[in-house]
């Protein structure tokens, strides 16, 4: 588990290294899980110690919430002044995910339909 978890964290630093370099925008986490992607991409699949590990942490998910949850609670002031905009923000980004996500499907169901018929 130390080594999955290390190597986790090397591509995290990974990432933050390629971030704060090169000054991109990007957060260095989201690089470092392209960077993680690729990797077991290349290798075919986690290792069973990596696949074990994630499994382990994902089972405890809910615990990353916590420092959400406390920053919501210290800047509620802001949320109560900004409400309107974090709404449609929400609703406006909930709708266009929804919409390509439908289109994505139906066009992958008719790639995979033999013969070009869709499927029900």
């Amino acid at each position: 588990m130390l080594a999955a978890l290390t190597q986790l964290l090397l591509f995290q630093l990974a990432g933050e290294v390629i971030a704060h370099g090169l000054g991109l925008s990007v957060p260095g986490p989201v690089i470092g899980m392209v960077l993680l992607f690729a990797f077991l991409v290349l290798r075919q699949g986690p290792g069973h110690d990596l696949q074990h590990t994630s499994q382990n942490l994902l089972s405890h998910l809910s615990l990353l919430f916590v420092p959400a949850g406390t920053g919501v609670m210290l800047h509620l002031h802001r949320l109560q002044d900004e409400w309107l905009p974090i709404l449609l923000s929400l609703l406006l980004s909930t709708a266009v995910t929804l919409a390509l996500t439908g289109l994505l499907l139906k066009a992958l169901s008719r790639r995979a339909a033999p013969g070009g018929e869709t499927r029900p």
